[in-house]
């Protein structure tokens, strides 16, 4: 093949493997998941709100690289499980405010195992973990910076 045409091949892509290793990640997550009821973006949406409690819609869609068509369906979808409610901010009636509720808490006691079982799947030692995540950190950091995010 032309040397031209190099750069179109599959295995000259970052971005592939990439896209394979989520979509395979997410999939193993799925068995986890499914005992609590959640999909992966409603997971991540409430590990942010263990950790924050209450959040800002729009702070939380920066923080998880969503944006508010795919956000907001997941957060009705959690509001309607009982482990969030939403609601305008007293200061600005324009910014939408989510809370955890205590079934919200509650859920936690649930998912605290799943990192621990994820981290057997994964089969990465602690320190090739440390760098991949240093690494993906980095790129998403060099794209927020170039306004891609």
């Amino acid at each position: 093949m032309n040397e031209l045409y190099d750069a179109l091949k599959l295995d000259n892509q970052l971005c592939f493997p990439l896209y394979a290793c989520a979509k395979e990640i997410v999939r193993r997550y799925k068995p986890y998941l499914d005992e609590l009821d959640l999909t992966y973006t409603q997971y991540i949406a409430m590990m942010v709100l263990w950790e924050h409690k209450r959040m800002n819609v729009k702070k939380l869609g920066r923080k998880l690289y969503l944006d508010s068509g795919t956000l907001t369906p997941v957060l009705k979808k959690l509001e309607a499980k009982g482990y969030i409610t939403r609601g305008r901010s007293e200061d600005d009636e324009r910014n939408l405010i989510i809370n955890i509720t205590e079934n919200g808490e509650k859920l936690k006691e649930k998912a605290v195992c799943i990192p621990e079982k994820m981290s057997s799947c994964v089969k990465l030692s602690r320190e090739e973990a440390g760098l991949l995540y240093t690494i993906l950190h980095k790129l998403l950091g060099n794209m927020e910076e170039d306004g891609t995010h």
